[in-house]
């Protein structure tokens, strides 16, 4: 029987100037918060670059060794699932698992594994009224007609994970979803906790009247319960920086005390016609729509032919590529695995450069080393043998 692997240090670049290129030291356990969809449409290619990413490095940690307690949400109620609820003469909730349901189902078919704990906001909502009460309690959080707010004056490093001016925030806050205008509010950058429910919308009991979570409170209660106060990771999109983020790290750290995150992680944009894929713009590209002509290893090999942190136009011509690649891992791989190559296990160590680790695949077909090969596919998730997943 031999041992575990040891668990070695990993560089992990955090927002820039925050987390630089420090070696991150983790223990044994490594706890993981990645913000997961929004279930009101179909998850475009965007969604399957950065779940790939995150599976990916989860996939790393555990071959060094590491206990990954990952956990991500759905966030199911919301103002965007609502309004599209509400367009289609359904119930929100109905709304909710037919889309998560066919997220997984794409997620799947990238063999893009589950994660250990995959909450959904709506079966969490007491954990959320027990965090607002902590910050009201605290004097983070004021109360105004049934909406509360968290007060950015009582956090002084709000804007610092973001490194933002009060000017850009405030563009972003608005253009986000946001209202920096509302009278409600003391400063225009504090953001909400807790919303009264309109006619109509779903509502929650709690001490300021019926409402519904705001949307940073939903993910600082998720992390909370499933991974402590303290986690290691949390990544997401790089859209999510602010004011999501920034709002989660201020309202944890206030009403908790400790620091929230070790190490912030954020992925790329992936852009089409020029522009950032998104729902608004109408310029998705859907994995389930490529699914048809390619198969899926091919397009994780494509996710995975950018760094993480990088932001790449969609291009056809990328799965051709991709696919040719994974006929030349094919015909060199071997049926046993053999030990994760030392180019391999220095690129993904390395801000999981998944780029240059799949250049060091490469050079393994090429002289034919298929245990080497099998080995790097398993820890990149590219399924070599059809018949097998996982």
């Amino acid at each position: 029987m031999t041992d575990e692997p040891a668990c070695r240090p990993i560089v992990l670049n955090g927002p820039p100037g925050r987390g630089g290129r420090v070696p991150l030291e983790l223990e044994r356990r490594v706890a993981l918060y990645v913000c997961g969809i929004t279930p009101y449409d179909s998850a475009h290619l965007g969604h399957a670059f950065t779940y790939s990413a995150f599976d990916t490095l989860v996939r790393f940690l555990r071959h060094r060794g590491h206990q990954v307690d990952y956990c991500q949400n759905v966030t199911d109620v919301d103002d965007d699932v609502l309004r599209r609820a509400a367009r289609n003469g359904e119930d929100y909730l109905t709304l909710g698992r037919r889309e998560t349901a066919a997220f997984l189902h794409d997620m799947d078919a990238l063999n893009i594994a589950r994660p250990t704990f995959y909450p959904r906001a709506t079966e969490e909502i007491g954990g959320m009224v027990a965090l607002a009460q902590r910050l009201v309690a605290s004097g983070h959080a004021y109360e105004v007609d049934g909406w509360l707010f968290f007060d950015v004056t009582t956090y002084p490093s709000f804007g610092d994970l973001s490194g933002l001016d009060s000017d850009k925030q405030r563009d972003l806050l608005a253009e986000r979803g946001g209202d920096p205008g509302d009278p409600r509010k003391r400063q225009p950058l504090d953001f909400v906790i807790w919303q009264r429910s309109t006619p109509g919308e779903p509502s929650w009991p709690s001490p300021w009247g019926a409402g519904r979570p705001g949307w940073h409170l939903e993910c600082s209660t998720m992390s909370l319960r499933y991974l402590g106060a303290t986690i290691d990771l949390h990544g997401g999109g790089s859209d999510l920086l602010y004011p999501h983020h920034e709002s989660e790290r201020a309202q944890s750290e206030a009403a908790n005390g400790v620091p929230f995150v070790r190490r912030w992680l954020h992925t790329g944009m992936v852009r089409h016609e020029g522009e950032k894929m998104s729902k608004s713009l109408g310029n998705l590209v859907f994995p389930r729509e490529l699914l048809h002509d390619h198969e899926a290893a091919a397009i994780r090999l494509a996710l995975l032919s950018h760094h993480y942190q990088s932001s790449w136009e969609f291009d056809l011509d990328e799965l051709k590529q991709a696919a040719e690649r994974l006929e030349s891992w094919r015909r060199s791989s071997a049926r046993f695995i053999g030990e994760l190559p030392e180019g391999v296990e220095r690129a993904l160590a390395d801000d999981l450069n998944t780029p240059a680790a799949l250049d060091a695949v490469d050079e393994l077909a090429a002289v034919g080393d298929g245990g080497g090969v099998a080995a790097a596919a398993e820890v990149l998730g590219v399924v070599l043998n059809p018949a097998v997943t996982g």
